[in-house]
């Protein structure tokens, strides 16, 4: 776990939508409140699908609409995450499951799920992956 920090690591299934847009929300309000000092903030896969790869055009487009900044490369889970971060929040139940079955024996990182969180009550976020059409 990280010293002296607060960290956290969004996880979805491939990295590209969900836990990027989390990660760059959850970072750009951090800034806002002149925290950066005080958290280590990534995001990550279940799966190693996307590796590399930057965030998904829709999601970049959301970004940008809301001035948010998102520079991340698509990456899985690791074995050291669990060790490195206070905080492993998934964004449906198929991700909690993946990240606790990933796990080692003496995790001490908290796995929630991140609708929980959520101030109009718990929910599940969606991968919007499949749900919208491609752009080009």
């Amino acid at each position: 776990m990280a010293e002296n920090k607060k960290s956290a690591v969004f996880v979805c299934l491939g990295n590209i939508c969900r836990s990027p847009m989390a990660e760059a929300v959850f970072a750009h309000l951090v800034r806002e409140r002149n925290l950066s000092d005080k958290w280590l903030i990534d995001s990550a896969a279940t799966s190693d699908y996307h590796t590399g790869e930057n965030p998904d055009s829709r999601a970049q487009s959301v970004m940008e609409s809301h001035s948010i900044h998102m520079n991340h490369r698509a990456r899985p889970l690791t074995a050291n995450d669990f060790r490195k971060f206070d905080f492993i929040f998934g964004m449906d139940q198929s991700n909690i499951r993946d990240i606790k079955r990933q796990a080692p024996k003496n995790c001490k990182a908290k796995i929630l799920l991140l609708g929980d969180y959520d101030p109009e009550g718990p929910c599940i976020i969606e991968d919007p992956y499949y749900m919208l059409p491609q752009m080009g």
